[in-house]
């Protein structure tokens, strides 16, 4: 994974397999600190101590399709290579918060990415699942919420062709006004 926004995609996947119905993502640029915060914030199953301890293990992984569990240990590895860490707290049946810092203007952070698909990609292949994405550019915010959209379109699925490209908008509308660095 050679973007940020990968390796957001990579864990709310994770977090959908265990069951989440929410997801919130939050990314803090702060400027005045040098520092870029990813928040993933999931109601899903959960891990024990024990899965937690292992989870940085790229060899450990509760997937069937394939042996091997990258995911977090490669974010884990992004974070520290750009001045940073990964922070991960979980409890069974009460979900699971990954937190991963960066260096804002490290030489060896990764470059964002493409957010936008990535959140699109997550709404329309999950329209069973809730996603809160949160975006804050110093003193600029941004919020999706897809709680809020289902309310407005009613009976329309959140997938549905016409929805995402609204959405798409949205998201679009809402990085240009916030400015990201990242």
């Amino acid at each position: 994974m050679l973007e940020l926004a990968e390796h957001i995609l990579d864990i709310a996947e994770n977090s959908i397999r265990a069951g989440a119905g929410t997801v919130e993502i939050v990314i803090n640029e702060d400027s005045a600190k040098d520092l870029l915060t990813i928040e993933i914030n999931d109601n899903g199953s959960g891990m024990t101590k024990e899965e937690i301890k292992k989870v940085e293990d790229p060899f450990y992984t509760t997937k069937t399709v394939r042996r091997v569990g990258l995911g977090i240990p490669l974010l884990a590895d992004a974070a520290k290579m750009a001045g940073g860490s990964l922070r991960l707290k979980s409890a069974k049946g009460k979900g699971t918060k990954l937190t991963a810092t960066f260096a804002l203007s490290h030489l060896d952070r990764q470059p964002m990415g493409n957010i936008t698909t990535t959140m699109l990609t997550l709404i329309a292949g999950n329209s069973g699942v809730d996603f809160i994405y949160k975006h804050r550019h110093s003193d600029r915010r941004f919020t999706l919420d897809t709680r809020q959209i289902r309310k407005e379109i009613e009976d329309v699925p959140i997938n549905h062709p016409e929805i995402i490209k609204y959405i798409r908008g949205v998201i679009d509308e809402g990085l240009r006004e916030i400015k990201p660095t990242a």
